[in-house]
């Protein structure tokens, strides 16, 4: 068997540094290789043509640039694309393409899977497989047809980015270096369930938008959609958030998907406004997407527009969610899994 290359796509200047020594190659070769990867952004180390030939070949030997075409792709009516892609054998993972006027969103996994198991997701089904890479993270970015027009990047596809939070904060720090990709952090947002140490690690380690994963207004309830509250409460989570100033640039939103009788009423509403009075925040609304085998149902819009409305009157600015890509499994997993279960 042949030796696996590694992958170039997702190191950083010191672990360049690294490679370059190894491989006997000038110490200045190193940045020379930040700039082709991440600034020119080629996909064979043979265009790196200021590296001499003799150097470029032997690197070519042990190491690859790493950017790797999505393996399939669905379209879905309002312009939205679900692309997979393969990470290892057996394994895939979903990024989304969201056009919206002007603006041009990518929705990007952090993990293989995922351990939080919240009721309503299609991921938590699958388990846990595995963490994705800084690079396999930047792949999702680099690889889709539409990255050049790209406005926005949300982390909120398949997986807990703060249960990957080594290669998540390195996958942002490259993406935001204003030496190489140059992404302002009020262009990201990373959407979290919380996880206990991990978002005051991110809270200091980023200036990128926050979304809590929010979806009810007590410990009580959300434990039971959601089996990471029994671990990390959302109050500690409240009292943590307001220890930082959300009043300038940077955003911080909650996340509530609305169920039928579960997290609805009048009553849920008023809990939410005690929960997170006085927090410089927004609430996005998002309808339910249905997953199979799954209890929860949506509501009406009508529902949505009154809980929107209330919120708002009393002080938490809220708006609804465009639905987006139901005809092409939009639902975090449903793409994925549709291929493991085929591929079994």
């Amino acid at each position: 068997m042949s030796e696996l290359k590694k992958r170039l796509l997702g190191m950083d200047l010191s672990e360049l540094q690294v490679v370059v020594r190894e491989m006997g190659m000038p110490s200045f070769a190193a940045r020379q290789m930040m700039e082709w990867i991440y600034v020119r952004r080629v996909r064979s180390i043979a265009d790196m043509t200021n590296i001499s030939l003799k150097h470029r070949e032997a690197l070519s030997q042990h190491y690859e640039i790493g950017v790797n075409d999505p393996v399939e792709a669905m379209h879905s009516k309002d312009g939205t694309i679900k692309y997979l892609f393969r990470i290892r054998e057996g394994q895939f993972v979903e990024a989304v393409y969201i056009p919206d006027e002007e603006r041009a969103t990518l929705c990007v996994s952090s993990q293989v899977g995922c351990k939080m198991h919240c009721a309503f997701c299609m991921t938590g089904r699958q388990g846990f497989s595995a963490h994705l890479t800084a690079g396999e993270i930047l792949n999702q970015f680099y690889a889709i047809p539409e990255s050049a027009s790209l406005t926005n990047v949300v982390m909120m596809g398949m997986g807990e980015p703060l249960d990957n939070t080594d290669e998540v904060l390195k996958a942002l720090r490259l993406l935001t270096d204003p030496k190489l990709l140059a992404w302002s952090p009020r262009r990201i947002t990373l959407s979290t369930v919380g996880v206990k140490g991990n978002l005051q690690r991110f809270l200091d380690e980023s200036d990128c938008h926050l979304a809590i994963s929010l979806h009810a207004p007590t410990p009580q309830l959300r434990s039971e959609l959601m089996p990471a509250e029994r671990i990390y409460s959302v109050t500690e989570m409240v009292d943590l958030l307001r220890r930082y100033d959300f009043t300038g640039q940077r955003r911080l939103s909650f996340e509530y998907i609305l169920f039928d009788g579960v997290n609805d009423t009048m009553a849920d509403a008023r809990k939410l406004v005690r929960l997170l009075d006085g927090l410089q925040c927004r609430i996005n609304l998002i309808r339910f997407h249905a997953i199979p085998d799954s209890e929860l149902d949506g509501v009406p819009m009508e529902r949505m527009v009154a809980f929107r409305d209330y919120l708002t009157r009393h002080g938490l600015f809220t708006t609804i969610r465009a639905s987006r890509g139901e005809d092409i499994y939009a639902a975090c997993g449903m793409l994925s899994t549709k291929k493991l279960r085929n591929n079994s």
